[in-house]
């Protein structure tokens, strides 16, 4: 069904209700209206890496661990399974009589906001700190979920729009202050192709305020941009409560009716929170017009209708088997895969399985459920911890595996370091028994998270700093002063500072492995005992501390991520180690296609996926400081083999983007370098 026909249905639907009924359909929790034969839908649920909070569902790595696989083509097809998986639930769900919470089909994902300070908590439920990554991952997901056919499989929703990456402890109040360049070049871009490319149904506002104005009722954003210069013709949605901090936190209205008045009057279509219910005293006291409301229910039963919601469609076939499949659970665990990023390697991994006697496989996120599913997360049919991926490898050997948490994953602070760190003794026990330690460190979404949905209160989901918790490093030092050859793992969404363990001579390898899903566990063991090649790419820059950063409410770009940094990173942006040794050898660029065709070589003795990455560096003064991921495309190669790749461009390949926001040709000041990481 085409959006012309959708809103034509939807009007004539709409144009049958009470200016009350039409009220009533712009609470996130829409109550049916019997005489129109039309049931209740709730608009919130989420499918970020998952069908989340909605039951039993494949949980795939976080976001942020899908970013690091530099795989849009892998995504839409997850995005294709997570949608499969909703419409199959929904089916099943709604025809029980249950159209609760989470279990309809617009799904409130991507979250294509920039990860620009590692301390920001929700970070990991973005695609990373670049613009163009974000883009064409944002893009590809939306796809993904909404699929192909005459009708959406399901409706995806662009969010934070815009300007929005925490801190979250203010962010019912924050003010984002940002200049028309960085809007324009950072923030707005990935936005922008998720509207203009994806098509994307939905549009969420963030919390904050942009340039003063609160976000779910911004003139810029909203109005002049987003409905404007875009052409947006889908539905806006509140993040949940925002509109009630306009009154509360923000004070640019006085009161729930003034707020639902403002709200409506930007383009606010559908309320998640409360204060929509104060919208027909606000059209009593003539704050609201009839037309505002029906203009937002039209534009909202016109999703309805192109999700088939009102009709019978072939999307109604899928069935509940799809749920948590055999073939998902696969595509979870190659998801997983491609994810975990090598970032040291001397020479010990992969492991041999037969030349190996014992192994120690220890610290608070080895046998962790939690720190495999990130945030905003489902259920798992089943769950395949670190330590469960290598019981499960080496069970038909002889190979002896010990096992101790070493110290407890605890958000208190030091002064409970002895009640965190019981678990010492056995841990250096293990270590010292075994040829060889699986060190399992990192957070959890308890750690690093959303203000409101974390128990991390003194931060309110923030990290304060890069540093592991304190019981971690007490257990790292014990740990390490044995001498004994250990592989550290880190479990987290989000950069830390791992300097420790790259100086230490006895951490013979470190594996970022994010929140790798419910296949993790399984995954990591097919990476360390060299089944499958480690190919994963950092999507953020792993900085030595917060120091060099800018102030985390400063908004401005300068100094911040791998485009404008000033210093040196301790992993840069695309960075990831492989077991191949794969080297470009020459490549050659089609401006007028935007193409760079590269001969690309694998001289090593190990077969491998890797990332080419296209790079370029403007001498223009609008240019970053640095260099733009401008392509990329993973691609495999076999040992000793070589192949030709073509990689699109950026359509902003050979532009930068003035003081204006205006993006501008810059070609004859630009170059671009193509490698399998950033150029040196």
């Amino acid at each position: 069904m085409n959006r012309e026909e959708a809103r034509k249905r939807a009007t004539e639907l709409v144009d049958k209700m009470t200016v009350e009924e039409m009220a009533s359909q712009l609470r996130f929790d829409a109550p049916a209206i019997e005489r129109l034969d039309i049931p209740a839908y709730n608009w919130w649920s989420e499918a970020l890496h998952g069908v989340a909070r909605a039951g039993v569902a494949t949980v795939f790595p976080q976001a942020i661990g899908l970013a690091a696989m530099f795989d849009d083509e892998m995504l839409e097809q997850i995005g294709d399974a997570v949608s499969d998986e909703a419409r199959a639930k929904y089916n099943a769900q709604s025809s029980e009589g249950d159209r609760d919470i989470y279990k309809g089909l617009t799904l409130w994902s991507p979250n294509v906001n920039i990860f620009r300070d590692p301390r920001w908590g929700r970070g990991h439920e973005t695609y990373g700190e670049d613009p163009y990554l974000t883009t064409r991952l944002g893009v590809a997901y939306v796809k993904g979920l909404q699929g192909h056919g005459e009708y959406l499989k399901a409706a995806a929703c662009a969010k934070h729009f815009a300007v929005h990456s925490g801190p979250e402890a203010l962010r019912h109040s924050f003010n984002a202050k940002v200049n028309n360049k960085d809007l324009y070049e950072t923030y707005l871009p990935a936005f922008e192709g998720c509207v203009k490319e994806g098509k994307v149904e939905a549009v969420m506002g963030a919390y904050n305020r942009t340039n003063d104005e609160p976000c779910c009722a911004n003139t810029v954003l909203m109005e002049e941009i987003l409905r404007g210069d875009w052409r947006f013709e889908g539905h806006f949605v509140s993040d949940c409560w925002a509109v009630l901090d306009f009154h509360e936190h923000h004070m640019v209205t006085k009161n729930s009716r003034e707020s639902a008045a403002l709200a409506i009057s930007k383009g606010c279509d559908v309320n998640c929170g409360s204060t929509y219910l104060c919208l027909m005293q606000a059209y009593k006291e003539k704050k609201v017009t009839k037309d505002q409301i029906r203009t937002a229910a039209i534009r909202l039963f016109t999703t309805r209708f192109l999700l088939g919601l009102f009709d019978k469609t072939e999307l109604d076939n899928i069935g509940y088997d799809v749920v948590s499949s055999k073939e998902h659970l696969a595509l979870s665990e190659k998801a997983a895969e491609r994810s975990m990023v090598l970032l040291k390697n001397d020479g010990l991994l992969p492991l041999k399985k037969e030349e190996l006697k014992s192994i120690a496989v220890i610290g608070p996120n080895a046998n962790s459920r939690a720190a495999l599913v990130g945030n905003y997360h489902g259920t798992a049919a089943r769950y395949h911890t670190i330590s469960d991926g290598i019981f499960e490898y080496l069970e038909d050997t002889d190979v002896r595996v010990y096992a101790s948490e070493g110290c407890h994953l605890f958000k208190e602070k030091t002064e409970n370091l002895a009640k965190e760190n019981d678990r010492i003794a056995e841990a250096v026990t293990c270590v010292k028994n075994a040829d060889v330690t699986v060190l399992v460190l990192g957070l959890d979404e308890t750690l690093e998270g959303e203000e409101g949905d974390t128990g991390n209160s003194y931060a309110s989901g923030d990290k304060n700093d890069l540093e592991l918790p304190k019981s971690q490093q007490v257990l790292i030092d014990a740990v390490l002063a044995l001498g004994k050859p250990v592989i550290a793992v880190n479990m987290t969404g989000s950069a830390m500072n791992l300097r420790k363990l790259i100086d230490n001579e006895n951490v013979k390898a470190i594996i970022q492995a994010w929140y790798p899903g419910s296949e993790g566990g399984r995954a990591f063991a097919k990476i360390l005992f060299g089944q499958v090649s480690p190919s994963g790419k950092l999507p953020v820059t792993f900085y030595e501390n917060v120091d060099e950063l800018p102030d985390f409410t400063d908004y401005n770009m300068k100094g911040r991520t791998y485009r404008y940094m000033e210093g040196k990173a301790q992993f840069g942006f695309g960075f990831g180690l492989t077991y191949g040794e794969c080297k470009v050898k020459n490549f050659t660029e089609n401006r007028e296609e935007r193409t760079v065709t590269v001969t690309a070589a694998n001289e090593g003795s190990f077969d491998t996926e890797d990332v080419i990455q296209i790079y370029a560096k403007n001498t223009s003064e609008y240019a970053p400081k640095n260099v733009s991921l401008v392509g990329f495309k993973r691609v495999f190669l076999k040992a000793g083999e070589k192949k030709i790749f073509t990689v699109k461009l950026s359509d902003h390949a050979y532009e930068v983007c003035n003081n204006d926001g205006k993006w501008i040709n810059a070609a004859d000041s630009c170059t671009l370098y193509a490698g399998f990481s950033q150029p040196k």
